[in-house]
């Protein structure tokens, strides 16, 4: 029996030389959201819009939904029945804004990944910058702001806590940047690998190395709605940058306490030498008294609210819970347990 040729024949038009047509890039949006009903649908329309242009790109949107408590869930849900290209990932409860950067990555399967909120403030034409800048060879594209339409304070904080955390460290964290950046696949899928609970996303990702480059932008005014980084959250956010990344706020207790043990030391020679050169008025030591005591006593409360930051750090990671659960996975299949 002679064996027969299994082999496909190749068709005599097809020239030995032809090359299959180049794959397009697909791009990963990440886009948290939270309680932005009423802007959902505006940055939904412009980004398709300035993605409508770049024909050269295959794209999904990933928004994740951090428990919204107002009807932002039911628009994404519309939005994924009418765009194919979106997928909603809704969580059991909210979890913060950068655990829910940290899902989107997880569930992301672009060749690049580009984070960036849902508020209109980071113009979504501008991520097409960023494309061009990983094309030309970055793995980690940071956008920059050049301008931000923020009140004053807000403005002036984060411009003295960037440069303090990076003379605090020796990671080189770019100043004037969020969240806003693009990040190549081999990235991506190295910041997937790092599950600490305290996350501080942008100094991780500053701290991995690979080819860097900024893109400068002018920051634009919040579509609607109220910012979800309230005073209180951009102060959580900045202890966990500071106790993510630099030891500093421990060797500062060492100073501190060199620095209150040489006061001490003036104070009782102060005192001995009141006692003896001027008997007559000791009697009233009672405030210089009064300002040791509380001096020294406010001095170990900070010592021990730095050192019980670093223990709390320490205690949410030695109980190992799941990052964040996952309710369901809209737009497509469920990849996984729904917990990370």
């Amino acid at each position: 029996m002679t064996q027969q040729d299994i082999r496909p024949s190749v068709p005599a038009q097809l020239s030995p030389a032809a090359k299959a047509p180049e794959r397009r890039p697909l791009i990963s949006y990440v886009l948290p959201v939270y309680n932005e009903q009423d802007g959902i649908a505006a940055f939904h329309a412009e980004l398709t819009a300035a993605l409508a242009g770049r024909p050269d790109l295959d794209v999904e949107l990933v928004y994740v939904n951090d428990g919204s408590a107002d009807g932002s869930l039911a628009i994404l849900q519309g939005l994924a029945e009418r765009d194919d290209r979106v997928r909603v990932v809704d969580f059991a409860r909210n979890f913060g804004h950068q655990i829910a950067i940290t899902a989107g990555l997880d569930l992301a399967r672009g060749d690049a990944v580009i984070v960036m909120d849902t508020d209109l403030q980071d113009p979504p034409r501008v991520s097409l910058e960023l494309v061009d800048a990983w094309r030309e060879g970055a793995e980690i594209v940071h956008a920059r702001r050049r301008s931000r339409q923020d009140t004053k304070f807000k403005r002036t904080t984060a411009h003295l806590f960037y440069r303090l955390l990076r003379s605090w460290t020796d990671v080189d964290i770019p100043v004037d940047t969020g969240d806003f950046r693009l990040l190549d696949r081999r990235v991506a899928n190295e910041l997937c690998k790092y599950r600490e609970r305290s996350r501080f996303v942008r100094g991780i990702v500053a701290s991995m190395g690979y080819r860097q480059k900024e893109i400068s932008f002018d920051r634009d005014e919040r579509f609607a709605g109220e910012t979800k980084y309230p005073l209180s959250k951009m102060a959580r956010l900045a202890i966990d940058g500071v106790t993510s990344f630099s030891t500093t706020p421990l060797k500062l207790i060492t100073r501190l306490g060199f620095v209150v043990l040489t006061l001490s030391l003036l104070g009782i020679l102060y005192a001995l030498a009141m006692k003896f050169f001027r008997p007559e008025i000791t009697v009233s030591g009672w405030t210089m008294l009064m300002v040791v005591v509380l001096f020294l006593g406010g001095t170990q409360m900070l010592s021990l609210g730095v050192l019980g930051s670093y223990i709390g750090r320490i205690y949410s990671e030695a109980q190992g819970r799941p990052l964040y659960l996952v309710r369901e996975v809209i737009g497509a299949e469920k990849d996984g347990d729904g917990d990370r």
